[in-house]
């Protein structure tokens, strides 16, 4: 049987993006994952003082700005073993939470859901409803998030005065502390958004959604019509509808970093992620979680376009020097990122089976994983982030007399190194940094869409998204909607736009 590439160019997703995928058919049988931007921020940062990564490093996405910046800072207080009060970890989780929740809802109600009006699903039952709940800049759940969105990130703006690009975190704490003011405008920003997902989007109560622990609960909650005739109810039943829950199932292990670092524990030396929600590597075969150890990241370039060195390399022994090699095997800007050797998956997901979600553990073990799952889990982190961030505010309340901020040593960012790890929208994002006399001798970031839109690794490993779509059949080679469905529930990040690219047909998908 003959082969072909499909071209495509692809919308609604955040960054600059070729992906091949090689037909025989309409069954796709190879794929590459192409990074076409070279961006270059490690090798800004070399020479620069320590603390010009909490200025540099937010501007690597105009999404995730308090992701960078929470990062970078961590690194640098890993590098000097300094000190956070715990009212500083309180406000650093509050805003890293609210910049996850509007990106949770913005992806799921303005990037995924539109692909539901699309043509080929106007004979469709829920079309109606769809298109009411649906239709970009003009649906009812569009709107309200919308609403949402721009509400939750005002918590970002009392404490960082901007959002993005803000820079009120630093080692050692934050630029301002809490009043009892602050308080009130934080618990009521929660609330009015918590009350909007729990009306619009869930149709039930938040603390009886988040108590729903399997399977067999769910599908019996997703039974009775007012849940079904909620945003959720209707993504989850248009989307098992047409078969999301059997398409894009990837790698099968998921690594979280953990997410939400725990106010009362995280103090020096720094040797172990000490959060709220559990780090580790979930094994979706055996169902069960392994320990979490930073020493087992890796990052391969044999197909990418950085100078060769044989093998992975720790971020700390690593390296990002460009050397373009277009007309070799090589394909994309990208690294490959590996886990102990494995191909792994992150993002809410992997947060969320990592730190104890049974709900999910339940439907991973009944289903497998899918573009569905991973959707889905993408709305259950953000009520789960809802939940946490209303603890918060009345955690930070017990806290408003103590520091803000304690100040470091003035030899503390001398000579040392130190990584960072956070849970960001789109998954583990780490920041690895070496200073050597006072200025930075080796920065490395590794991206959550830098594990999941890999390339292949030394041992010829396709990278996560690539496994998740080898083995599609699509129903259209011209109209590749399940391709834009897959891609989209990884929520990808690479600044502006994705293509599925080639030189033998190129298609434009999405509106």
């Amino acid at each position: 049987m003959s082969r072909v590439t499909l071209d495509i160019d692809l919308n609604r997703v955040e960054g600059d993006l070729e992906f091949q995928v090689d037909l025989e058919g309409k069954r796709i049988v190879d794929a590459r994952c192409i990074g076409t931007l070279y961006r270059g921020f490690e090798q800004l940062l070399i020479g620069r003082a320590p603390k010009d990564s909490l200025v540099i490093t937010p501007r690597v996405c105009g999404i995730c700005g308090t992701a960078h910046l929470y990062t970078a800072v961590l690194a640098l207080e890993h590098l000097g073993r300094i000190p956070v009060p715990p009212q500083a970890t309180l406000i650093r989780n509050l805003c890293l939470m609210a910049e996850n929740v509007q990106s949770d809802l913005r992806q799921t109600f303005l990037f995924f859901t539109p692909d539901f009006v699309h043509p080929r699903y106007a004979g469709h039952p829920l079309a109606a409803e769809i298109a009411a709940a649906f239709t970009p800049l003009k649906g009812r759940t569009v709107l309200g998030c919308l609403a949402a969105s721009r509400k939750i990130l005002e918590i970002v703006a009392i404490f960082g005065g901007q959002w993005p690009h803000s820079s009120y975190m630093l080692p050692g704490g934050v630029t301002r502390g809490a009043n009892a003011r602050d308080l009130v405008d934080c618990a009521d920003l929660v609330d009015q958004v918590s009350h909007w997902f729990a009306e619009e989007v869930l149709g039930d109560d938040l603390e009886a959604w988040l108590a729903l622990d399997s399977a067999d609960a769910f599908f019996a909650w997703l039974d009775e019509p007012r849940h079904a005739a909620s945003a959720l109810g209707l993504f989850c039943s248009v989307a098992r509808s047409v078969g999301l829950q059997a398409i894009g199932a990837g790698a099968e292990y998921f690594l979280s970093g953990g997410a939400c670092h725990d106010p009362a524990r995280w103090q020096p030396p720094y040797g172990e992620q000490k959060t709220l929600l559990a780090a580790g590597l979930y094994d979706g075969r055996q169902h069960r979680l392994e320990s979490f150890d930073p020493g087992l990241i890796e990052e391969h370039v044999r197909h990418s376009w950085y100078r060769p060195y044989p093998g992975g390399r720790h971020p700390f022994a690593g390296e990002t020097v460009p050397d373009h090699q277009p007309d070799s095997d090589r394909y994309t800007w990208a690294k490959a990122p590996r886990y102990g050797g494995k191909v792994i998956e992150t993002g809410p997901l992997a947060e969320l089976l990592a730190g104890g979600d049974r709900l999910l553990a339940s439907l991973l073990a009944a289903e497998g994983p899918s573009a569905w799952l991973r959707q889905f889990a993408r709305l259950r982190r953000a009520a789960t982030a809802l939940r946490l961030m209303r603890q918060h505010v009345a955690d930070l309340g017990r806290h408003l007399k103590e520091p803000h901020f304690l100040p470091p040593a003035d030899d503390a960012l001398e000579d040392g190194e130190g990584f960072g790890l956070v849970a960001a929208a789109r998954g583990m994002l780490g920041h690895w940094v070496q200073v050597r006399d006072g200025r930075i001798s080796r920065y490395q970031i590794v991206t959550p869409t830098a594990w999941n839109a890999s390339p292949k690794d030394s041992d010829g490993r396709h990278g996560h998204w690539e496994q998740s779509v080898i083995g599609l059949e699509l129903a259209d080679p011209d109209d590749p909607l399940e391709l834009g469905h897959i891609v989209r529930s990884h929520d990808p990040c690479l600044v502006c736009t994705v293509h599925f690219a080639s030189r033998d047909k190129r298609f434009r998908y999405g509106v």
